[in-house]
């Protein structure tokens, strides 16, 4: 079972606007609590037992916060922003020592979902097998997403996702930025400032990236609009 995961927490969040003047995006409130404390909790209940949390635009915030919880949690700083690809790259040494040598999650801090049947972390363990698979995404029917969503970006054909190309439009799925990697997704790459989504397109060539598809709602908290849709839905839910 994984129980090793990485929030990325890292990004400045400008579209969030007057929100991350003075805060990072990550601890944007939402329904009474932190887009990072909802993530974290998730991974928590679902057995996640060690977690990196890479910072850097107000990362000192972050930590902080992160500071009561009884788990450790190990922090990567980074002096300027990796993005997603750079930022997983540069924790891999901590992620492979502590269980994630054989595949570790990787969760955004700006999104929001509820599970209707099944846990996406456990829906994603069973999928999980690394012999046959570099990445496995959690993917969402685009008619279950809310907030800043404009299209879909993955088909399913044949069994096997691919991503959407330049011009076509009706994608019918999203990606949650909830996932499983495995540690050889980065074989050769060079460390710096790039996206991990350049790493799905070449596990996808060799037949090598995979997905799941999940039930329940899915929130991307990415501007101001969103965090307020986002609360009368999850604020309504819970009534």
């Amino acid at each position: 079972m994984i129980r090793t995961a990485m929030i990325l927490a890292a990004g400045r969040g400008t579209r969030m606007q007057h929100l991350t003047d003075a805060r990072p995006k990550p601890l944007v409130r939402v329904a009474g609590k932190t887009l990072l404390d909802a993530v974290l909790d998730k991974a928590l209940n679902a057995g996640v037992q060690n977690v990196v949390v890479n910072v850097c635009y107000l990362g000192d915030q972050i930590e902080r916060a992160l500071a009561p919880r009884p788990i450790p949690i190990h922090f990567s700083r980074e002096e300027t922003a990796l993005e997603t690809g750079g930022g997983i790259q540069k924790a891999l040494p901590y992620l492979c020592q502590n269980g994630g040598a054989d595949g570790f999650f990787a969760l955004n801090a700006d999104t929001l979902w509820d599970d209707k049947t099944l846990s996406v972390f456990d829906r994603l363990r069973v999928a999980w097998n690394p012999q046959h698979m570099d990445a496995l995404l959690a993917l969402i029917p685009i008619e279950n997403t809310f907030g800043d969503v404009k299209d879909g970006n993955y088909f399913i054909e044949n069994g096997l996702p691919r991503r959407q190309k330049p011009g076509e439009t009706q994608i019918p799925f999203v990606f949650m930025g909830v996932q499983i990697l495995h540690p050889r997704l980065f074989d050769g790459v060079t460390p710096g400032v790039f996206s991990v989504r350049d790493l799905y397109d070449k596990a996808q060539q060799k037949g090598r990236l995979r997905a799941v598809i999940h039930d329940g709602r899915w929130f991307h908290v990415g501007t101001p609009a969103a965090v307020e849709q986002a609360e009368l839905l999850l604020s309504a839910t819970t009534r």
